[in-house]
């Protein structure tokens, strides 16, 4: 695997306002971005922040988002990921896109909803995973809750991944389980994890810290940052996977089991 060039972004979400949402991150990531980058990283629900609100903000999939992340990756001649909120039939999806600098894309439906924040009433929830390729990095990617569920999450032989990207609106309230939870899974699934939260305070005046963080198979910080926004670009390492897996070979060893969806 080459060394894989990842562009995080640590935003501020205006409460239910796609536009001003696209604008600020337009604004951010052309002031932001000095060097070509594999990888560009928004949070959940990037356009929106994390609303319940569906029935008003939901997009179709050609909708204003969509063309927007197309044009993006375009422009930037690398993926852009993130999820939005999109509406099929009649139903409403916590939807994550990977979209690619030539307009092909594909998409995750967050399988675990937040039922605490009610998330299960409104969402209908995805069966299935996400698997991409990267130049040569196999990714995994999730939303948010997803995170406490190790078993979805779990590196498994057939679906072997080398980078799970967990994107999120996580408040503070609740951040030492997510300062906790991001080592875990790498470390048991001997992979970086980047995981790219928000930051300040919802519509419902929840506050969110940010703490996106990226953590390699050994389980040290390669990036992390707190109570700001931020637009950042680092490397992972193309060899670093290989090496930890072949100095500890743990995942030979792990439990076999299948999930009922």
């Amino acid at each position: 695997m080459e060394n894989l060039k990842i562009t995080v972004f640590q935003g501020y979400l205006f409460w239910e306002n796609t536009d001003k949402n696209l604008q600020n991150i337009t604004l951010r990531l052309s002031g932001g971005i000095r060097e070509k980058t594999d990888l560009i990283i928004l949070p959940e629900m990037f356009t929106t922040g994390f609303t319940m609100n569906a029935a008003e903000l939901a997009e179709p999939m050609n909708g204003k988002t969509m063309q927007w992340m197309e044009k993006t990756a375009k422009q930037y001649d690398c993926v852009i990921t993130g999820s939005i909120i999109i509406k099929e039939g009649s139903k409403y999806y916590n939807r994550l896109i990977w979209m690619r600098p030539d307009g092909t894309h594909e998409h995750y439906d967050k399988r675990h909803l937040f039922a605490l924040g009610n998330e299960h009433n409104t969402y209908t929830a995805g069966t299935k995973k996400l698997f991409v390729e990267l130049n040569g990095w196999k990714i995994c990617s999730v939303i948010c809750y997803d995170l406490r569920f190790p078993v979805w999450l779990r590196n498994i032989e057939e679906n072997a991944y080398d980078l799970l990207i967990v994107v999120a609106n996580w408040p503070e309230r609740r951040a030492a389980h997510w300062r906790t939870l991001i080592p875990a899974r790498a470390v048991e699934n001997q992979s970086y994890v980047i995981a790219v939260n928000r930051v300040g305070h919802d519509g419902n005046e929840v506050y969110h810290s940010g703490d996106s963080t990226c953590i390699d198979p050994n389980g040290k910080v390669v990036y992390y940052k707190r109570d700001e926004e931020d637009l950042y670009t680092f490397s992972i390492i193309g060899d670093e996977v290989e090496k930890v897996r072949t100095a500890l070979p743990f995942l030979k060893d792990a439990d076999d089991f299948e999930i009922n969806i």
